[in-house]
């Protein structure tokens, strides 16, 4: 199912995003 893949990057691509925007927990 590509619509699942594509979803899954989403979701990673918006995890680094959050990560890398927000530090102060790391």
């Amino acid at each position: 199912m590509m619509t699942a893949l594509f979803i899954v990057a989403i979701g990673v691509f918006v995890y680094i995003c959050y990560v890398l925007l927000k530090p102060e927990k790391f």
